[in-house]
């Protein structure tokens, strides 16, 4: 597999639209620069993000801004304990002429914020598996397909247990990374405040058309990978599982589940997309060591003994890398 002429200035023109983009999400969005780097990676990458930050930190504000210097539509879904599933994906109704029509939810937009998706039950959690995997719903014995590009970019906040349900595994599973949001530095932080107790209010202008983040999207898949870059990430992915041959011991003593085939397909488009990012024309071990730990962190489900000794998700990570 080989880069044509037409992909190596598309490389070139794909650099200088993530840097515009870059900047005119830092209009709004201040420091969090490796967070924005993630989702865009995420993007780019055809994949979903799980944002997950205690409250204050910008996550719904940041999504709001990439949708807008994307120039996509974009919907917020505020989840909550009564949602349906109806509420999102749409529902028939009978119409004046006493036909059943299709009445879209807004589900159907190009970028979708779930906020604080963990507010509601599994039934309607269960809603979006549909969407996030196939880029479709099936009402009514009906398949609707999504606009495409489609990203469901989700919040969570980690400190509220009260009222909240736990995403499953196989929800987990479909977000291509799981971001976290920490906490501004004290020059961010006071950036943040002097910005946003003004009366000024900064526009961002759309760079990029949803043609052209299909043909990036494309561009992505098509880069070749060396088959040492390929072998490295699949086995990064196989060696989180416990009782496999060649497991780390901090595995096979702290870890219950390890991360599925979708894990390696991941560390492949992430590391092509931060390679490309950063105007390479392939991917190396490194581009897929830098993607490692939002592909794996939610992946991994530690056993009671990792949890009562302490012993985090990003150790483990850091021990397999």
């Amino acid at each position: 597999m080989t880069t044509s002429g037409n992909d190596v200035q598309s490389v070139e023109r794909f650099g200088e639209s993530y840097q515009r983009l870059k900047r005119e999400v830092n209009k709004v969005i201040i420091g969090q620069d490796k967070v924005v780097d993630t989702v865009l990676l995420g993007i780019f990458g055809r994949g979903h993000c799980l944002l997950v930050g205690v409250p204050g930190l910008a996550k719904t504000l940041l999504v709001n801004t990439v949708s807008r210097a994307l120039g996509l539509s974009f919907n917020r879904i505020q989840f909550t304990p009564d949602l349906m599933p109806s509420d999102i994906i749409g529902a028939e109704i009978l119409d004046e002429e006493r036909r059943f029509r299709f009445i879209k939810g807004p589900l159907f937009a190009n970028i979708i914020l779930a906020d604080e998706i963990n507010r509601t039950p599994p039934k309607t959690q269960a809603a979006l598996l549909e969407a996030m995997q196939e880029r479709s719903v099936t009402a009514a014995g009906q398949t609707h397909l999504l606009p495409e590009p489609f990203f469901v970019l989700a919040t969570q906040n980690p400190i509220e247990q009260e009222g909240t349900y736990p995403l499953p595994e196989a929800q987990l599973d479909r977000f291509m990374f799981d971001i976290r949001v920490e906490y501004p530095s004290y020059e961010e932080e006071l950036a943040v405040v002097k910005a946003t107790t003004s009366d000024k209010q900064e526009v961002v202008q759309p760079v990029l058309t949803a043609e052209e983040i299909i043909h990036y999207q494309g561009l992505v898949r098509r880069i070749p990978v060396p088959d040492n870059v390929l072998e490295y990430a699949v086995k990064l992915a196989t060696r989180t599982r416990p009782g496999n041959s060649g497991v780390p011991a901090i595995i096979n003593d702290n870890v219950s589940w390890g991360a599925g085939p979708r894990a390696s397909q991941y560390l492949v488009v992430g590391a092509k997309a931060h390679a490309l990012v950063h105007g390479r024309f392939s991917p190396d071990i490194a581009d897929v060591q830098a993607v490692a730990h939002p592909i794996l962190r939610h992946r991994l489900v530690r056993n009671y003994k990792a949890e009562a000794e302490g012993v985090t998700v990003e150790r483990i990570v850091d021990a397999l890398l």
